[in-house]
């Protein structure tokens, strides 16, 4: 098996693995609980909290832990909300963002909310500029970004920070595809809201994280019941998942100099090896190291997904979310229609092999001579 795919999840690490293990089976206490059990249990949980925070760069009451980057995404733009329901029912976001906050906005356009959405260019970038250019009096909330999950185009967050810095405008960031794959801290990037997103760093599915900032005061609850998370978001907390999200942030800080360049490095490398072959185009300007898209003009994208699966090369039609369906991405983007449907998106790890990428481009190239044998 060739996996190419890690912008839609990661392999969880071994030694990841084996701290989940030691949780299920040993420290698997209530953190609830009074005695020395679940005692170590909340202390696992706190510890836990420490490490995802140092890796952000905040501090650790600024952070609670959620089950995904969805439950992250859909409470900081309502909680938001709800702080700024006296400043407006405006709310300003990119066209091209995770179909988390894209769905979430679209039920609030039905709660009566107003949702300007701004899009790119055909490279896929939008500027602070654009951005200025939507807000209004009554804009609420600005939702940005920090890096394209279909193209790896990196935006302008801080710029747009800056702008809203006098304003009661809150900003979300949605940093899922950017955390520990471009280098930001929660400070200099100035969002009020950032959502994490374990399982895209070799942590577990089901844990996330969601960074409150300064500008939110007393961010309204999740959901209600016990007191966990600070009384914001109630329930027993997971802790093995908590404590595999700290084992894999640790891991991945300390390399990340290292795995970005390496993956920077696989997207170079596959880029140079398919400049030749006919038909095959780049799709976007992104600087993210780990995605690459591209489209082979003309030819279904899902066909060459499932022609190369079957050879065990493991890519994506765009977003893994999409399912099947037409990219919003490339729809915001204005790509010709046999561009937008032959486009894959293939993303790299820190451990993707150079066997990985020449696997790909020889079955891309073979994928391509079936189409046109007389190439």
């Amino acid at each position: 098996m060739h996996y190419l795919d890690y912008a839609a999840t990661t392999p969880v690490p071994a030694p990841v693995a084996e701290v989940m293990v030691k949780v299920l089976t040993e420290d698997f206490g209530n953190p609830s609980a009074q005695y020395p059990l679940g005692r170590a249990a909340r202390d696992l949980v706190e510890e836990s909290r420490a490490a995802v925070a140092e890796a952000l760069g905040c501090k650790s009451q600024q952070l609670l832990f959620t089950s995904c980057g969805t439950e992250s995404d859909n409470w900081a733009i309502r909680a938001a909300l709800w702080q700024n329901r006296r400043v407006g029912k405006h709310i300003v976001a990119t066209a091209v963002e995770h179909s988390a906050v894209l769905q979430c906005l679209k039920a609030l356009e039905q709660e009566g909310y107003e949702v300007t959405l701004v899009k790119p260019d055909s490279t896929g970038c939008i500027t602070a500029e654009q951005m200025a250019a939507a807000l209004r009096e009554d804009t609420a909330l600005v939702s940005m970004m920090l890096v394209n999950n279909e193209t790896g185009v990196r935006f302008p967050v801080e710029e747009v920070a800056a702008l809203l810095k006098n304003r009661p405008t809150l900003l979300h960031t949605d940093a899922i595809q950017g955390f520990l794959k471009v280098p930001f801290t929660a400070a200099a990037l100035g969002a009020d809201l950032i959502a994490l997103s374990g399982h895209k760093v070799g942590a577990p599915k089901g844990i996330g994280a969601l960074y409150v900032g300064g500008k939110m005061k007393n961010p309204r609850p999740l959901l209600y019941g016990g007191g966990q998370e600070s009384g914001l978001r109630p329930g027993t907390e997971p802790v093995a998942q908590m404590a595999g999200f700290a084992e894999a942030v640790r891991r991945q800080k300390a390399t990340m100099a290292e795995d970005t360049a390496h993956m920077a490095a696989c997207r170079d490398y596959v880029l140079a090896q398919t400049a030749d072959i006919p038909g095959l185009v780049r799709i976007g300007e992104g600087s993210a190291p780990h995605i690459l898209s591209l489209s082979l003009t003309g030819y279904p994208s899902q066909n060459i997904v499932s022609d190369l699966g079957e050879k065990g090369i493991l890519i994506s039609a765009g977003s893994a979310c999409h399912k099947g369906k037409a990219s919003h991405v490339l729809t915001a983007m204005g790509l010709p229609k046999k561009a937008a449907a032959g486009t894959i998106r293939v993303s790299f790890g820190p451990e993707t092999t150079r066997e990985d990428l020449d696997a790909f481009v020889s079955a891309l190239r073979e994928h391509q001579r079936a189409r046109f044998p007389m190439l």
